[in-house]
């Protein structure tokens, strides 16, 4: 491939400080203040500047949600392959720790993933926002259910499932082991809330009564929803 030109490379560093400035803004004033106009006033640059390289606020957020979720799915595939992981921790708790020190240091990227749905913003279907996504699952997956076969995975005890509910649950796709039968579906999506449901409260504040004591009960929790998880498999 020819290196880039001149105008490509003043293009790529232009870019590159506008969306340094819209995170800024994300951090100082949250996602809700996200706006074409205020980016290009801390900039200095008018709104039509700033569209020849979005040109329009939707453009501009859907490339911040998805270095969002990049970041935070290299936050997570970081903690899985340190070096310095603690060997007898189990990989999925290392994966959603990891995943809960991201939120945690960035609340703000963090409520723009999962917090107040923006105003009109629409993700574009199949696009950047969930290719993004995607890393990010195959890594739970992979840690959630590793070392199950295809059968041990499809006689998984779970509540009934409705014919409908797996047919639908079978459809859907996957990332990490490639295929997953209804009813490890089902585990994954009840473990996703638990663990979910855990970092959004305490990035929301409202488990800042347990004090430093937050880790151990993330860790706690974490430990436990993978041993019960894993025996409702049935082992080989």
């Amino acid at each position: 491939m020819a290196p880039p030109t001149l105008r490509q490379r003043r293009r790529a560093a232009a870019t590159q400080e506008i969306l340094d400035a819209a995170e800024r803004h994300l951090t100082e004033h949250g996602p809700a203040a996200l706006s074409l106009r205020a980016v290009a006033r801390s900039l200095d640059m008018t709104v039509q500047a700033l569209y020849h390289y979005f040109p329009s606020r939707d453009a501009l957020v859907t490339v911040l949600i998805t270095r969002a979720y990049d970041d935070l799915a290299d936050a997570v595939r970081a903690a899985v392959d340190s070096p310095t992981r603690d060997a007898d921790l189990p990989g999925l708790v290392v994966a959603a720790e990891g995943y809960r020190r991201w939120a945690v240091a960035h609340p703000e990227r963090f409520q723009l993933l999962y917090g107040t749905p923006l105003r009109d913003y629409a993700a574009p279907a199949d696009g950047p926002t969930t290719q993004a996504t995607r890393r990010m699952s195959a890594i739970f997956e992979r840690e959630l259910f590793a070392g199950f076969t295809a059968a041990q995975l499809a006689a998984a005890r779970v509540p009934a499932l409705s014919p409908a509910l797996r047919a639908h649950l079978e459809r859907l796709p996957h990332y990490g082991q490639g295929y997953l039968p209804a009813p490890a579906t089902a585990l994954l999506l009840g473990a996703w809330g638990h663990l979910h449901g855990l970092v959004v409260l305490e990035v929301f504040g409202h488990t800042s009564f347990l004090g430093e004591q937050q880790d151990d009960v993330f860790r706690m929790a974490m430990r436990h929803l993978l041993e019960d998880l894993h025996r409702r498999i049935t082992p080989a």
